[in-house]
């Protein structure tokens, strides 16, 4: 029963995309087409795990509606909010150029939405295609607002092989719980929050967890056909580790940019990363034709995880068994390629495989030069608990997250809006360092010795545009080194250097990968290591830089940067729309 509602979902959608596939390949004309969706966020009860709970939703859609359009695009997105409290939206990896009024991130470049009110995301999708995702952007609420964002290109794929059909694989988290009382029992007593009770597939937690045989998402193929998987990661809390059982995977596309092809039995996704692979369906579907396809943790955190496996299936068409039960157990799966839940190695040996494809048509335009080169520090931190209050961190102490210990606080209005209208006293400063207030050895410290407070503020750095910077991420080892997936909003980067341990100004660069780096919107800093990403600022606006593990966003992970407006019209942030929201 599970299967065939999943299948015929899947169908529904699947046929929006095969219609502007076959859009994607008839002439352009001169002027640009504008496409228009409605979004309203409301509740909808949905069950999982033997839970029945009011879900935040889409359209009444878990996961949400996909978006599918054609590069070159001009968009319009009118969100409605029928519930009761704020929310705003975010399109994440659109670059938003000249339009950071739709980025989305509350108190960040718009006030939310409020109660009974809609806004109109209005944004151009410019010299992108692929595939990205949109998500909620205030709070916790992306934990099931999210979806799929495809981009289709006006040029044929940069590869030959026939595709059969494109499958969107969303990967995500279930709480049995309410996640607004998850995240406020968190800040509210300074503790790591509980973790979800299950990962899921296209919202579907399958065979593994309890009550949910009906809930497993299964994918139709034919033996030597070739099919597209988009994969995103909008888990809330988690990098995942994600495999087919027997088959391999080819990388082609990471973040809406094509790669040169990887061929891999097993990819790490950060939260906010999407990676497209090709699967051929080139094994012996034997008698019950069914291969699982199975997402669980990178595991780099000390706080409460979930260990989870989520598990869906290929089943492969005209095989004799076609009711076959589902295993529910995982050693009946037969996934060796699945890695281990804290395989660092397979990790980094992934995303250090990961090269752009770097061709004419398509050229890596990593800066060569740089005009600033910024270091920040990437660290956990543990407060001292306030007089009278209740505290349920370390030691009795409140967890908070830094960049160059300063712990990021939201304003109570838009930066942006403060920004534009020149009424910044009160709301944010242009001062964050951009260098660690103090050097050590960021890796080698002991993680419970050391002074690990931090300072709160609201504060961004300021670039000229058209700024070539370069931006040292250099993972602490306070509390625990972890894994963290920055993301920077308003701009795609370059990731020319990455390692573990300490980052070295005089030997590091100079194995800096200048040829064909990886362009992405999210970069996976490694455990105990450092990355280095390079940007060219050119549009101008006020953009987030933040962990995508949204407890370390909930405890200050973040920054932003100004890029200010170039000397021509043509670069210049727009002015911001009548139906914007106020705080």
């Amino acid at each position: 029963m599970g299967g065939s509602y999943v299948q015929q979902l899947h169908s529904s959608k699947f046929l929006v995309v095969m219609l502007l596939m076959s859009a994607s390949l008839l002439p352009s004309c001169s002027s640009r087409t504008t496409r228009r969706f409605q979004f309203n966020i409301e509740q909808k009860e949905v069950s999982r795990l033997c839970h029945t709970k009011a879900l935040l939703t889409v359209n009444g859609e878990y996961p949400g509606p996909t978006i599918a359009v054609q590069e070159g695009d001009n968009v319009e997105v009118k969100v409605t909010n029928r519930i009761a409290q704020n929310t705003t939206i975010h399109w994440h990896g659109i670059r938003q150029v000249r339009t950071g009024w739709a980025d989305g991130p509350a108190f960040i470049t718009q006030c939310p939405i409020r109660a009974g009110q809609s806004y109109t995301y209005k944004f151009t999708v410019i010299n992108q295609r692929g595939t990205l995702l949109w998500h909620a952007h205030h709070l916790w609420q992306r934990a099931s607002i999210y979806g799929a964002f495809i981009i289709y290109p006006r040029l044929p794929y940069p590869f030959s092989v026939p595709i059969q059909a494109e499958v969107p694989i969303i990967l995500g988290e279930w709480w049995n719980a309410d996640v607004d009382a998850v995240e406020n029992e968190m800040m509210m007593y300074g503790g790591g929050p509980n973790a979800s009770n299950a990962f899921t597939i296209n919202g579907l937690p399958g065979p593994l967890y309890p009550c949910s045989l009906k809930d497993t998402f299964i994918q139709p193929v034919e033996h030597g056909k070739t099919y597209m998987l988009r994969i995103m990661n909008a888990a809330l809390n988690n990098e995942l580790f994600f495999a087919v059982a027997n088959h391999s995977l080819t990388v082609v596309e990471v973040d809406a940019v094509y790669t040169k092809p990887l061929e891999t039995t097993a990819i790490m996704i950060a939260p906010g990363q999407t990676t497209t692979v090709l699967i051929t369906a080139n094994q012996d579907p034997k008698s019950s034709g069914m291969f699982a396809m199975a997402t669980r943790p990178y595991l780099t955190t000390i706080f409460p995880s979930d260990k989870s496996i989520a598990v869906g299936f290929l089943r492969y068409k005209g095989t004799r068994n076609r009711k076959m039960e589902l295993p529910t157990r995982l050693e009946t799966l037969q996934l060796d390629n699945l890695p281990q839940l804290e395989d660092n190695d397979a990790a980094m040996e992934f995303s250090k495989n990961l090269k752009s494809l770097a061709s004419p048509q398509y050229p890596c335009k990593v800066p060569k030069k740089i005009d600033k080169r910024i270091m920040t520090t990437i660290s956990l931190n543990l407060q001292d608990c306030p007089a009278n209050k209740t505290c349920k961190g370390f030691n009795g102490g409140r967890f908070l997250a830094s960049m160059n210990n300063q712990s990021f606080v939201h304003p109570k209005m838009s930066i942006l809006q403060s920004y534009y209208h020149n009424l910044t006293a009160g709301v944010f400063a242009s001062n964050f360092p951009e260098q660690p207030p103090k050097s050590f050895n960021y890796t080698g410290v002991d993680p419970l010795t050391e002074d690990m407070s931090t300072e709160t503020a609201t504060k961004l750095f300021t670039v000229p545009y058209g700024a070539r910077i370069e931006i040292v991420l250099q993972d602490t080892n306070f509390l625990n080194p972890e894994n963290h997936p920055i993301h920077v909003h308003g701009h795609n980067f370059f990731i020319v250097g990455s390692g573990f341990g300490n980052f070295d100004i005089a030997r590091d660069p100079a194995r800096y990968n200048l040829i064909d780096p990886p362009e992405r919107n999210t970069v996976a800093v490694p455990k105990g290591g450092w990355a280095a990403i390079r940007i060219k600022a050119d549009n101008p606006g006020v953009w987030y830089i933040h962990c995508h593990l949204e407890e370390h966003t909930s405890w200050g992970l973040a920054t932003g940067f100004i890029v200010q407006n170039g000397p021509i019209a043509s670069q210049t942030l727009l002015p911001p729309p009548e139906d914007l929201p106020l705080c």
